[in-house]
């Protein structure tokens, strides 16, 4: 969204808060004079301003003993006041101490004298049964974590009622909120400790979501980590079904729902459709999840402000400062990973938690010294005098086929499953997969092939990008993007790629990257608009990895220097610096596995 559209939509908000609730839809008729997109902008902030103190609750079973302990001193009469309430024993449960006591309720730390085992119980707040809303939204705690079994998400083991109060028995969880690890100590997590903790919230998340359950408010103080590192995720107070999941006949699942176009949640860690009020589905979490590991590896939030307006514009319009800058020891693929995550378009995120787990068990972990993102490939080779002779050897062949491209005048690209070639200024382009099996087409008509870049064909291999020249003069003589598909006898040219030059594919075919004007740009091929990755100057051979990075080198004086970028969009930044003697770098690539 434009700073102007944002900064409109801000002055409406703080004006029509100044009036009478009911006053403001005919105020809102009249300052937004039929935009229809502004006045849904403005009142979708009013809707959450209205409603965000009565959702705003302390999470279940979220502080544990140790931390109780360390207040205990100062807050006796607390405590004593609590247990006073209630008599020492809730059926077969001992009360022991309290743990916590939030909007929700108390919580406590008791023994199961049955099992002998250490529980939580946590009860309704005193004269809260008559609010039905809250007393819903207890029992749908419980419904939602006991039909769920998995080794994160914490155990319910029973519901029940003692003088007038709802209780739920969970396990007791001896370990620290991740808010208390980040929060309370300002320190980022170690990228390998962090992963490991977000492998373990995917994989509840990934049980929740195959259950029909969306968690709806992943964040810090809803997740704790026990000594051993075994994580678990609490409070499902805000827990939703989602629509393809609901049970018939009013079963257990049915029960988690809520009004539609209410905004549930934590700003800081709503995804963009959640802050909207709009219908979620499972990749809401993921952009929570993605905000928490954002937070875990760089001790801060991608999303900030100074008042829950301000943080919920942040996450409808703003992209987070590149993850790098606050934890330089990240990795590319895992910076990559969070970016992925982040997308306003739940469609451009992990489709799964699952997904998200098995990229984040895949990532490499190791800081990247400079250099190694580009040529990895390289410093493996160094110490193999073996591989090195072999690879001389290899160089020089290139070298060879080099020198007999340079005497065609065909233009080639050459493709994991075929190589692509065109005369430069002319009409055809053909493909040839192996001796004898080989075709050809034409541009269309009324332009040329540029001479500046090859074809290339999609890592799917269904379909070709090139570029070309009008011949007519009304057109004017500026270059642009072509696709076409292999199955198909049209190529269609791409809107908003005058000027663009060296296009290069995203790992999923989806969308062509260019250069243009000084700037890094792609586009989707089917329809999405062209949009800004970096500035760069002149640019050329980019490469764009599975986890959503690009490499590309960038013209210095007398020379050249790799680059990276998220395809997001960002600030580049330079991965290397030159060694004495050298004078550029150029013409990264990935390797096949789309990560390194």
């Amino acid at each position: 969204m434009p700073v102007d559209s944002w900064k409109r939509i801000e002055e409406l908000y703080h004006a029509a808060l100044e009036r009478a609730p009911a006053d403001r839809s005919r105020f809102l008729t009249q300052a937004c004079a039929g935009n229809e997109d502004l006045r849904r902008e403005v009142e979708s902030f009013l809707s959450y301003d209205d409603r965000a103190a009565e959702f705003i609750e302390t999470p279940a079973f979220e502080l544990a003993a140790k931390q109780w302990a360390s207040d205990a001193r100062s807050e006796s009469g607390d405590q004593a006041s609590l247990l006073s309430a209630l008599s020492e024993q809730i059926g077969a449960y001992q009360l022991l101490t309290p743990l916590a006591k939030g909007g929700m309720g108390e919580v406590y730390l008791a023994m199961d004298t049955r099992l002998k085992r250490k529980v939580a119980i946590k009860l309704m707040p005193v004269d809260s049964g008559a609010d039905r809303e809250r007393v819903r939204r207890f029992e749908q705690e419980a419904l939602a974590a006991s039909a769920l079994n998995h080794p994160n998400i914490l155990t319910v083991h029973e519901i029940g009622e003692t003088e007038g109060r709802k209780y739920i028995v969970a396990e007791y969880v001896d370990g620290e909120t991740l808010r208390e690890r980040i929060g309370l100590r300002n320190q980022r997590i170690r990228p390998d400790e962090a992963v490991r903790i977000a492998v373990q919230i995917a994989g509840a998340l990934d049980s929740a979501h195959a259950a029909g359950i969306i968690h709806r408010d992943i964040k810090p103080e809803n997740v704790m980590v026990r000594p051993d590192g075994l994580v678990k995720v609490l409070d499902f107070g805000l827990a939703k079904v989602s629509l393809a999941r609901r049970e018939p006949e009013g079963g257990a699942l049915e029960r988690l729902s809520t009004q539609d176009g209410i905004v549930m949640g934590t700003a800081a860690y709503m995804s963009p459709e959640q802050a909207r009020g709009q219908e979620l589905d499972r990749r809401t979490d993921i952009f929570s999840l993605g905000v928490l590991l954002y937070e875990m590896l760089g001790a801060r939030r991608p999303f900030e402000g100074p008042t829950t307006s301000d943080v919920i514009a942040a996450v409808l319009t703003h992209d987070p400062a590149p993850l790098s800058a606050s934890c330089p020891d990240v990795s590319a693929s895992l910076e990559g990973i969070v970016s992925r995550c982040l997308e306003k378009d739940p469609d451009k995120r992990f489709q799964s938690a699952g997904e998200l787990r098995s990229a984040l068990e895949a990532v490499s972990l190791l800081p990247e010294p400079k250099g190694a993102r580009t040529w990895p490939w390289f410093s493996r080779l160094a110490s193999r005098p073996l591989i090195i002779g072999l690879t001389l050897g290899f160089l020089i062949l290139v070298v060879a086929l080099i020198s007999s491209y340079t005497n065609e005048t065909a233009h080639p690209s050459e493709q994991a499953d075929g190589k692509v070639s065109g005369k430069p200024g002319g009409k055809s382009i053909r493909r040839e997969y192996g001796p004898g099996a080989s075709f050809a087409f034409t541009v269309p008509d009324g332009w040329i092939l540029s001479w500046s870049d090859a074809p290339a064909v999609s890592p799917d291999g269904r379909y070709i990008v090139f570029t070309a020249l009008p011949t007519s003069a009304e057109v004017g003589r500026e270059v642009s993007l072509w696709v076409r598909d292999l199955d198909s006898s049209q190529a269609r040219l791409l809107p908003g790629t005058e000027g663009g030059t060296s296009p290069f594919w995203s790992p999923d075919s989806r969308f062509v990257a260019f250069w243009a004007k000084g700037m890094l740009y792609k586009v989707g091929i089917s329809g999405e608009a062209a949009s800004t990755v970096c500035k760069t100057g002149r640019g050329f051979a980019g490469t764009w990895s599975q986890d959503g990075i690009i490499l590309f080198p960038a013209l210095v004086a007398l020379g050249s220097r790799l680059c990276r970028v998220a395809a997001t969009g960002g600030e580049a930044v330079v991965l290397d610096s030159l060694a004495e003697g050298e004078t550029a770098r150029y013409d990264p690539r990935f390797l096949p596995d789309g990560r390194h």
